[in-house]
């Protein structure tokens, strides 16, 4: 199981982007609907950011934590900073003392509490050593801001350089049976320092569930619109390559979402996937993938479904992928 600072979690999560309406409309009732049926699951790990809808979602935490009077003794809570924008108004990235230190107050005001468990790089500022960011945020947990730190969409070398300096409890990366570089490297360098692996879109953003988005929901998703595995003819070539994959989950009984959860938690003790979803009955369908045990003839009919490389088109376009670290 993964474990920071000597606390042991489910391999599971809740990613909270979707709190935000990152993938379509949502309320704060469904967002307290999905972290009761989390609290209830004994699902204790929430991950948000600050920049997820501008603090919609850490506030939707906050508003229900307050609702909920002991609530926040058993959860974990991470957020994320270091994502803002320049004067022109685009997208950039500060990892400067002020602004990390900054940007964690404001969190823990959205929030309601005095330190979050894990406060993350969201994205690295290039020109700024790591060691020099490993540094600041060693010092917020020196402060009793946070208890533990981590880095969003970092390399190898880059967790190498920052862990000499400070323990690193997690770096977040997209891992999937859709997105599978971080087997090049990162899986196996996280199991080696002892830092858990914490896998956003698991479930490929949609395209590994029992209920894909299609043409028309993607067209009104700005981020799936522009992104290169969503466009035509892309998107049509993916649909119909992960029916094999649903039938085969159909198959076996099980939700897609699930089996590809499953397939997620053979990777190793330190993964642990963050599904997000606006339903708690797709909160269940995820969880049951935490319930499934893959055998070896089970693994090898999943990659005959989808084998390695299978989807068309990146996983970002350019602009997206200005911000994370390539390092395969």
């Amino acid at each position: 199981m993964p474990k920071f600072f000597d606390r042991e979690m489910p391999a599971f999560g809740v990613g909270a982007m979707s709190f935000a309406e990152f993938y379509g409309p949502t309320t704060e009732a469904n967002s307290y609907a999905i972290l009761d049926a989390a609290r209830e699951a004994g699902v204790v790990h929430i991950d948000t950011s600050n920049v997820y809808g501008m603090g919609r979602s850490e506030r939707a935490i906050g508003a229900w934590l307050k609702a909920n009077p002991g609530a926040r003794a058993g959860l974990h809570i991470a957020t994320k900073g270091g994502i803002t924008k320049d004067a022109e108004g685009r997208r950039c990235f500060d990892n400067s003392p002020e602004h990390l230190e900054a940007e964690l107050d404001g969190s823990l005001a959205r929030l309601g509490v005095d330190c979050v468990d894990l406060y993350y790089v969201h994205r690295r500022e290039a020109e700024r050593p790591i060691e020099e960011v490993a540094e600041t945020l060693k010092g917020l947990i020196a402060k009793g801001k946070t208890r533990a730190i981590g880095f969003s969409e970092i390399a190898p070398s880059s967790l190498r350089r920052a862990q000499a300096v400070v323990p690193v409890a997690a770096v977040q990366s997209e891992y999937s049976l859709a997105t599978r570089f971080p087997d090049l490297g990162l899986v196996q360098t996280c199991a080696e320092l002892g830092v858990a692996l914490v896998a956003f879109s698991p479930v490929g953003r949609s395209l590994l569930t029992d209920a894909p988005l299609g043409p028309d929901a993607v067209a009104k998703l700005p981020f799936l619109t522009s992104n290169p595995r969503f466009q035509a003819p892309n998107l049509a070539v993916n649909l119909a390559i992960t029916d094999g994959f649903r039938a085969l989950a159909c198959e076996m009984g099980e939700p897609a979402e699930a089996l590809a959860i499953a397939w997620l938690l053979t990777r190793g003790e330190h993964v642990l996937p963050i599904p997000g979803t606006r339903s708690v009955a797709h909160f269940k369908a995820l969880l049951r993938g935490t319930q499934i045990t893959l055998s070896a003839q089970d693994l090898a009919r999943i990659d005959a479904a989808l084998p390695v490389g299978w989807a068309h088109g990146d996983r970002y376009n350019a602009e997206q992928w200005i911000g994370p670290e390539r390092y395969c």
